[in-house]
């Protein structure tokens, strides 16, 4: 339980700081206090609908893309990734109060920011949730010495 838990927190964060940016960047796009209820949808979104998503469509992909060479495989595998990327966008938007305005500014271009996001979280997520443990045990350790 505590390493889902702080998994879901560093997670949560992390998406608060992503919409928060994504609503900086694109003026198609409005975060406002709405990112708070956001951040969590994303972040469940991305702990089991993003996996699963990818499974699903992942196994449907390798046994229709056995005779392609490397590169048309890569490129199946990164259209699944903007795919599932895509539907967790809508998922947000749909689920929470972030606005979108505009097709291309709006609906296409969050779920490639949101790749970008993914590939950085993965590169630092131990570290965050290491350090995220580190401090939960810290707190753990005063609360239960009174103090």
């Amino acid at each position: 339980m505590r390493a889902w838990l702080i998994r879901f927190v560093t997670l949560y964060v992390f998406d608060v700081v992503v919409l928060l940016v994504i609503g900086l960047i694109m003026p198609q796009v409005s975060v406002g206090w709405s990112v708070l209820w956001a951040a969590v949808i994303l972040a469940l979104a991305t702990l089991w609908v993003k996996p699963a998503l990818r499974r699903w469509l992942g196994g449907r992909a390798e046994r229709s893309s056995r005779d392609l060479t490397r590169t048309g495989a890569k490129l199946v595998q990164g259209t699944i990734v903007l795919i599932v990327a895509a539907v967790v966008w809508v998922l947000v938007v749909v689920l929470s109060g972030v606005g979108v305005a505009g097709f291309f500014w709006g609906w296409v271009i969050p779920p490639v920011l949101f790749v970008i996001a993914w590939l950085i979280y993965d590169a630092i997520d131990d570290r965050l949730e290491a350090h995220a443990g580190r401090l939960w045990d810290g707190a753990r350790g005063r609360d239960s010495h009174g103090g």
